[in-house]
């Protein structure tokens, strides 16, 4: 097979099957596993497709990959609930936090109960209706450009704003964490959570175990920075192993 013609194979495979790995690809096309990541820098540097950790996503499925805030909200329902449970424990008197957007974050705001003097900044919609008639939340709605399918303020303006805060907590949801990667599927939503976390004494990540070993579009920060990893005890044991060797690894009861 020529060199074009590998190429050609290569990018539709992965626009039909959204995302593939170096292994799928070799098998696909019958080279060494170093021929196939020098042809995925190729086409990533053209801009024909998004290079991730150990393969690489297609730009044409990435829209449409990601799910809406409405159907977000009707999966792992369970498994949210677990660690959206055992973060609000987290919560302290006097605590300034920053909740980032998300479906188990939503649900961790749920479980707030009575705490001194708590301070919650936030750029999720459905966070700010939630938590807007907690009468011992101090809430404040950071404005910005409206993403209609995350219900979530991101752009510039959201940035600047974050970055006047310090937080003693951030409480920041993930679309997939593979090794030290922390990705989520739009770039201006990671960089208002990483920007949240930069300016956080304690980072803490929650995820359901469905997001561990899973890739997404944008790697906004890594597990290394990150104080600690909310997710399920059903991740099972040697998964859990493989993170704790980035940062301490809390599960839900």
């Amino acid at each position: 097979m020529l060199k074009r013609e590998r190429l050609l194979a290569i990018l539709d495979f992965i626009n039909e099957k959204g995302i593939a790995t170096v292994n799928d690809l070799v098998e696909k096309v019958n080279v060494s596993d170093m021929t196939i990541r020098r042809d995925l820098d190729e086409l990533s540097k053209s801009g024909k497709l998004i290079r991730i950790h150990g393969g690489a996503q297609s730009i044409v499925s990435n829209a449409s990959n990601e799910l809406s805030h409405s159907e977000k909200k009707e999966i792992h329902i369970q498994e949210k609930i677990a660690i959206a449970k055992k973060a609000a424990t987290i919560l302290e008197n006097g605590d300034t936090v920053y909740i980032g957007p998300g479906t188990t974050l939503e649900l961790m705001c749920e479980y707030i109960e009575y705490i001194k003097d708590l301070h919650i900044v936030t750029n999720s919609l459905p966070i700010f209706e939630t938590l807007k008639s907690h009468k011992q939340v101090d809430l404040f709605l950071v404005g910005g450009s409206y993403r209609e399918r995350s219900k979530t303020f991101i752009g510039g303006l959201t940035n600047t704003m974050i970055s006047q805060f310090k937080f003693s907590k951030a409480f920041i949801g993930v679309n997939g964490i593979h090794n030290d990667s922390i990705m989520t599927a739009n770039m201006e939503e990671g960089t208002s959570q990483a920007t949240a976390l930069n300016n956080a004494h304690k980072k803490i990540i929650i995820a359901d175990y469905h997001k561990l070993n899973k890739d997404d579009f944008y790697k906004f920060y890594d597990l290394y920075d990150i104080d600690c990893l909310i997710t399920n005890k059903e991740a099972g044991e040697e998964k859990l192993k493989h993170y704790q060797q980035y940062t301490e690894v809390i599960v839900s009861d």
